[in-house]
């Protein structure tokens, strides 16, 4: 089954210190985080990537991975700019901000034909998301009339926090058939001296467990889908209540399609520990995470060689 990776590797990580985040060496050969996430989609099945990217990062980046990885898998490049908008809509003067996920993810209509997993540039994932997700397009995932079947693999929220700051998440809830319900999007999430802490959009406290089932953005979708994304885009821009930082969010999307019926989404539960440089802080963490990894023979000493 053809089937592709999706990487959203288009932001600059500004609480990384201003630099490239998503091309940031983390592995004993200087591997990124990428390597390791394309190694283990094509371990998976998938056989082609896609990086959304942008113009300006466009040469170090296929200097610094795609050029590289191109002997190994299918590379094809999809673009995300400020000024990437619908007929009728110009981008505001003083916005800098990227327009989010949502946004990102469009940029690959017309490129991607066959399902996908998207994922973001600056998280490990670990190996059994990329084969769930798989397995589930390959064995179950099918059109059910006028309802997509989607899928995404949910990790478990304490397996994903970081030791240097608050997190955001898209807290989700499933019902007896493991098929998604709601997913919130909760802001600045944080264990620290023991307590747990969370926010909604408008920085109210929100209640969080450290055993509920998070969105990554790791999730497996159909070329149709993109069409939802197409028309809600116009809807967004509309009504969007910052129109310097409002961002058109892929779980926000998804949540919008399963409540109004245009879409259903297995959860698939990945028992893996995510790690990423969210923070520059978290860089040490990350590369040690990775060598514990190499000498337990999961990933072999230089990958993508």
């Amino acid at each position: 089954m053809d089937a592709t990776l999706v990487v959203m590797a288009a932001g600059i990580g500004s609480r990384f210190g201003g630099g490239i985040k998503q091309l940031a060496p983390v592995g004993p050969c200087g591997e990124i985080i990428m390597d390791y996430s394309i190694y283990d989609a094509k371990e998976a099945g998938f056989n082609k990537v896609v990086f959304i990217i942008r113009h300006d990062l466009e040469k170090d980046f296929k200097e610094i991975i795609g050029d590289r990885i191109k002997k190994y898998i299918d590379v094809d490049y999809a673009f995300q700019e400020l000024e990437d908008l619908p007929e009728g809509f110009t981008c505001p003067k003083d916005r800098t901000k990227p327009w989010g996920t949502g946004q990102a993810l469009l940029s690959v209509k017309g490129l991607v034909n066959e399902p996908f997993i998207v994922i973001n540039a600056d998280d490990y994932y670990g190996k059994e998301g990329f084969k769930v997700v798989y397995d589930y397009m390959k064995n179950h995932m099918k059109e059910n009339g006028e309802k997509l079947d989607l899928c995404m693999a949910g990790f478990v929220l304490k397996n994903t926090l970081s030791d240097n700051g608050g997190v955001t998440r898209g807290v989700c809830k499933a019902d007896a058939d493991n098929k998604l319900v709601d997913v919130t999007e909760t802001f600045d999430i944080e264990l620290k001296d023991g307590v747990l802490s969370a926010v909604d959009e408008n920085k109210q406290k929100r209640d969080v467990d450290l055993n509920d089932i998070v969105s990554m953005n790791m999730w497996g979708l159909t070329p149709k889908f993109l069409d939802i994304l197409e028309e809600g885009f116009p809807k967004f821009l509309k009504s969007m209540t910052n129109e310097l930082k409002s961002e058109y969010l892929l779980p926000s999307v998804i949540d919008e399609a399963i409540k109004s019926g245009k879409a259903s989404v297995e959860v698939l539960k990945s028992h893996d520990k995510w790690f990423g440089v969210t923070y520059k802080e978290d860089k040490e963490l990350v590369v040690n995470s990775i060598r514990a990894l190499v000498d337990k023979g999961v990933y072999p000493e230089k990958i993508f060689s």
